[in-house]
């Protein structure tokens, strides 16, 4: 099969799939065959053609070399002897720090973003979309909403620093499983605030099942006339940016970065600027946002490899991989902690990655958006001669660097001393196991935790005095969990802004049973003087500018109730294992535009009260 083979009539396409060893897929028609049962296998073997890089042909071919390399034991690592990658380790608001954030600030204008969600949650007890939960259970806010809202935080941002309108593009990539959903959940709320066409859904399709190795497309057990199919993994988004045109298309709007991020990591957008900061410097193709790795830990980690025919990289090397690379060529110890830091010496890769737009659209146009791919099957016995079931060929959006050559720049960037990564994996059931051995969990528990921490994090950077989170076990997953501080990003972008909008942050108080949700157009937000025991709901629309100038609030406030350990809820809490129980809250609401001050006398507002304004 080649180029044009969709165009190709039904016997063309057949003769095609023979010449490359398919004819068993066809070998059981009759003359009682119907058309239509023919039709249908015709129209799968198109968009399969269509789909791939090279066609149904090339991806035959891959598979059997991929397959011959797994049979006879091929170590993809053999000859290549780990070392350091370039990069920078910033501190968490140290001077170091906010220079590259101010530096990254500057280079908003020129970003766009592309989410990598074609999964459902099911792994996590919950059958929608991941990106349809919510992040945290204080607002309800959606992961999509909560992604979008920041974008458009960034949007408003580089607007307002270069003077004129700007528009960050984002691109989603969907599959089969969330396609639909995605754009239901965008439709039902207007993108999010979004305009018409800020948004592409790219949509991954499945590539066919290998049933031996020979390469032999499998066909459905349920269904003769369709190939069975898999997704091929998260390294088709690099194709289908390239091949959608979508990359042609913000290169000729201006876009100049591509920062690409994962569904359920509520912290993505944290350490963003910084990182463009870091690309700016020290002119980096590729920088991978990473965090500090423990030894063992079930994290890829990032190095320099060198061959030995002089050959270098710097590439993602997979967790399971790590240990046995190390022992074979640095240390018999293997992967152990760095004796000064506690930690691997390498970083930890977390698939959050920005890419300089140029050369590396024109580095998919020559290869035609392929990937490195492998394969893994499962073997019946030990003469890898059959498969316990069909197995296919996968891709990984972090090895993109794999088709680079040795001189392109290649690095990372970590913020240490703050929390920026903590993605929803893991089950509850799956996450308390996890949490007795003392591991992360990453789970829907402690990604609401940590995201709580992460702004107070913004807060203290700002200078407001936080009380330690105390560690609590949340249906047996044991997490930190103070102050329960929900701010929408249009509060500001960086550090420095947040210090803008706190201008006096020793006046600024809150115990740790406190809630504090600021929510809706939060740009015209300034806060002086707080005072919070309880719970405090504060909502502004866009043209409202509101200083809250002396704030006292005492209340039952909110809290979270164990749902118990067979508790029966909607699955969004089923997974977390406890819901939001609300006593009283004093809600500040800015229904219309205008300027506002809130100055409690001494002793009024100590009542919960609701206020519109």
């Amino acid at each position: 099969m080649g180029a044009n083979s969709s165009r190709q009539n039904p016997s063309e396409i057949l003769k095609s799939l023979d010449a490359i060893g398919q004819a068993h897929l066809s070998a059981g028609w009759n003359a009682d065959t119907s058309a239509a049962d023919k039709d249908r296998f015709f129209t799968q073997v198109k968009k399969l053609e269509t789909a791939y890089p090279g066609g149904v042909k090339a991806y035959v071919e891959n598979g059997r070399k991929l397959l011959a390399d797994a049979k006879s034991g091929v170590n993809p690592l053999e000859g290549w002897t780990p070392g350091f990658p370039d990069g920078e380790s910033l501190p968490f608001n140290s001077p170091e720090f906010v220079a590259k954030e101010a530096l990254g600030l500057k280079e908003l204008d020129g970003c766009s973003f592309v989410l990598v969600a074609g999964g459902l949650g099911e792994r996590l007890g919950f059958s929608g979309i991941k990106v349809a939960l919510p992040w945290q259970i204080t607002s309800g806010e959606t992961y999509l909403e909560l992604y979008i809202r920041s974008i458009l935080a960034m949007q408003s941002a580089a607007s307002a620093a270069k003077g004129k309108p700007v528009t960050l593009p984002l691109a989603i990539m969907v599959s089969d499983d969330t396609a639909s959903r995605t754009d239901e959940l965008l439709k039902a709320n207007g993108n999010y605030g979004m305009a018409p066409g800020q948004i592409t859904l790219l949509k991954q399709e499945k590539v066919p099942c290998l049933s031996d190795n020979e390469a032999r497309l499998a066909l459905d057990p349920k269904d003769p006339y369709q190939i069975l199919t898999k997704p091929h993994g998260h390294g088709d988004v690099h194709f289908l940016l390239h091949d959608s045109g979508t990359l042609s298309k913000w290169s000729a709007s201006g876009v100049r970065w591509v920062y690409f991020f994962q569904d359920t990591n509520a912290l993505a957008f944290k350490v963003l600027p910084a990182t463009l900061g870091v690309s700016v410097e020290k002119k980096l193709q590729v920088n991978s946002v990473c965090v500090s790795r423990t030894a063992g830990e079930s994290i890829g980690g990032l190095m320099r490899l060198t061959h030995k025919d002089g050959r270098g990289q710097t590439i993602n090397v997979e967790y399971n991989q790590i240990d046995a690379l190390l022992k074979a060529t640095v240390s018999p110890e293997g992967d152990v902690a760095d004796a000064a830091t506690g930690y691997s010496p390498y970083p930890g890769s977390i698939n959050q990655l920005l890419f300089a737009l140029k050369p590396y659209a024109a580095m998919l146009k020559k290869t035609g958006g392929t990937m490195p791919e492998f394969v893994n099957p499962k073997y019946t016995d030990k003469t890898k001669t059959a498969f316990k079931s069909p197995t296919r060929l996968e891709c990984m959006m972090q090895d993109y660097p794999k088709s680079l050559d040795a001189s392109a720049a290649v690095g990372y960037t970590i913020v240490t001393g703050t929390t920026t990564f903590s993605p929803v994996k893991t089950n509850l059931a799956d996450a308390r196991v996890k949490s007795k051995e003392g591991m992360p969990t990453y789970s829907a528990a402690s990604g609401e935790a940590d995201a709580y921490i992460s702004t107070s994090e913004m807060l203290m950077a700002a200078g407001v005095v936080m009380p330690p989170a105390p560690t609590v076990a949340m249906s047996g997953v044991k997490v930190a969990l103070g102050a329960r501080v929900v701010i929408d990003p249009s509060f500001g972008v960086g550090v420095e802004a947040w210090k803008a909008k706190l201008p006096t942050p020793s006046a600024i108080k809150m115990s740790n049973r406190s809630t504090l949700l600021l929510k809706g157009d939060l740009s015209g937000l300034t806060i002086e003087d707080l005072d919070l025991d309880g719970t405090l709901v504060v909502t502004c629309v866009p043209g409202a500018k509101v200083t809250l100038k002396k704030v006292r609030v005492s209340n039952s406030g909110w809290s979270f109730v164990s749902l118990g350990w067979s508790g029966k809820a909607e699955e969004a809490l089923m997974i977390r294992g406890y819901q939001l129980s609300q006593s009283a809250q004093r809600e500040l609401n800015f229904e219309k535009p205008g300027e506002y001050v809130v100055e409690d006398p001494e002793r009024e507002g100590l009542l919960s009260k609701c206020e519109v304004m």
